[in-house]
């Protein structure tokens, strides 16, 4: 059962941490250089669309997995690392919803309405969003990698 919990936690960060990387260091850079606004941010709008689909099934998976691993070992019991590694992981799923249901609505909007500088500045803040999900990501993989060493 551990096994198959680690494969679903691991699975669900890989989709999520490395989407970002992608999305932020290679697609977002090459369609703003070759897409104009309207070009880019209806196609921006649907690869989020399908990506968020994607990265609210990892969240599920990621914090289904993780704290059933926890309820396994009993809370208490649960090395230090872990309790770090929860609270990155909800602050990380608070910041998605953030994310999906305030920002995503905007440029979604922006972009039926041929709205570019509404659609735009959504588009922006999605994006600033997603960069500091990426480095809690990075920040919750070294916890993950090397927690248990700080606590020796």
């Amino acid at each position: 059962m551990r096994s198959f919990l680690l494969l679903l936690h691991l699975s669900g960060v890989i989709i999520w941490i490395g989407g970002m990387f992608f999305a932020h260091f290679c697609l977002r850079p090459v369609v703003t250089l070759q897409l104009q606004p309207p070009q880019r941010l209806p196609l921006l709008a649907a690869v989020l669309g399908r990506f968020f689909k994607a990265v609210a099934v990892s969240i599920v998976a990621i914090l289904g997995s993780g704290f059933a691993s926890m309820a396994m070992t009993g809370f208490a019991h649960a090395p230090m690392h872990w309790h770090v590694m929860s609270g990155l992981g909800i602050v990380m799923a608070a910041i998605f919803g953030v994310i999906y249901f305030l920002y995503f609505p905007r440029l979604k909007a922006g972009v039926a309405d041929e709205n570019w500088p509404v659609a735009g500045a959504a588009m922006n803040r999605i994006r600033q969003l997603v960069l500091t999900n990426l480095l809690l990501g990075v920040a919750t993989i070294v916890v993950a990698t090397l927690g248990a060493n700080f606590a020796r």
